[in-house]
């Protein structure tokens, strides 16, 4: 993860751990990774990635042969090294890419931008599902606002053991409608929460926004058909209704394992976040009563 690389680098460059910095400078055509992505290399150790194979095996061995000539005395002046993706490296991306390598120091860690998040998401509950679902938020780039009225039931840890990183904010306390309201634009919103009658006024708070991204809320078809005659019934506006995903989660992956049911969700989270490009029209069948007039007014 991109954000990890960077906070590995602030680490290194705090401990002095001799680095290079290989970036992908420039990708054109078919390439695993974009411009931008970064690379952190030691003579030991390597975090993130530029897209694997052939070409990232030729990186790693540029960024230690630098390496191993500092160690010798040797500078580490920067370098960029091009490569074409099929005729040089037997790789199936037809593509060029060109790669940046440079020494892990101030400059190059203040050209390093913060990583943009994918998603800014208010997640509602903290019990088995919402921590299988923020385990695997916490290994992507987003912020998370993490909330429940219960103050003791936040786990210290991931469902793996790993700490929580900054990116995920556990906020506990009674004001879930304030945090709805105090969202920014296009936050997106998953609703799941030990309480059915706590899950109705959380979405409701949701759906009067007009500016929400996502809005998903746990529930069964039935718990569904329950709420939307509520939201009816209250007043809210059918078009807002209708973009409320319950069940949340793609179709097709069936299983009621929290952990099943988080890689649903957040797979609908990634869909959410890049729309599907819309269909081109189908092409015009040949309007064959017309050709037929023509035939006959010409027979």
């Amino acid at each position: 993860m991109d954000r990890d690389t960077r906070q590995a680098a602030i680490h290194w460059l705090e401990q002095r751990i001799p680095a290079v910095v290989v970036e992908i400078a420039q990708a054109r055509g078919s390439a695993p990774r974009g411009a931008g992505t970064r690379m952190l290399v030691s003579a030991v150790q390597a975090v993130g990635t530029i897209g694997g194979g052939h070409l990232e095996h030729r990186a790693l061995a540029t960024a230690r042969a630098m390496l191993a000539a500092r160690e010798g005395g040797g500078g580490l002046p920067s370098k960029r090294e091009h490569y074409p993706l099929g005729p040089a490296l037997g790789q199936c991306c037809g593509g060029t890419v060109d790669l940046d390598f440079q020494a892990l120091d101030a400059d190059a860690l203040a050209r390093w931008p913060r990583p943009q998040p994918l998603f800014h998401l208010q997640l509602h509950g903290a019990g088995h599902v919402g921590h299988a679902i923020a385990t695997l938020l916490a290994t992507l780039d987003v912020t998370v606002d993490w909330i429940d009225e219960r103050d003791d039931v936040f786990p210290p840890t991931t469902t793996l053991g790993t700490p929580w990183p900054d990116a995920i904010r556990r906020v506990s306390g009674d004001g879930a409608e304030g945090e709805v309201a105090g969202a920014p634009a296009g936050t997106f919103f998953l609703v799941l929460t030990h309480d059915h009658a706590l899950d109705l006024r959380i979405a409701e708070a949701v759906l009067r926004r007009a500016d929400f991204g996502f809005a998903g809320l746990i529930g069964s078809k039935s718990k569904r058909a329950r709420f939307l005659h509520r939201f009816e019934e209250r007043g809210v506006a059918p078009a807002q209704i209708a973009r409320l995903h319950c069940p949340v989660g793609v179709t097709g992956i069936d299983g009621k394992q929290p952990e099943v049911i988080a890689l649903a969700v957040v797979a609908q989270l990634l869909q959410a976040r890049t729309p599907a490009p819309a269909t081109p029209p189908a092409p015009r069948s040949p309007d064959l009563s017309r050709a037929a007039r023509r035939l006959r007014t010409t027979a």
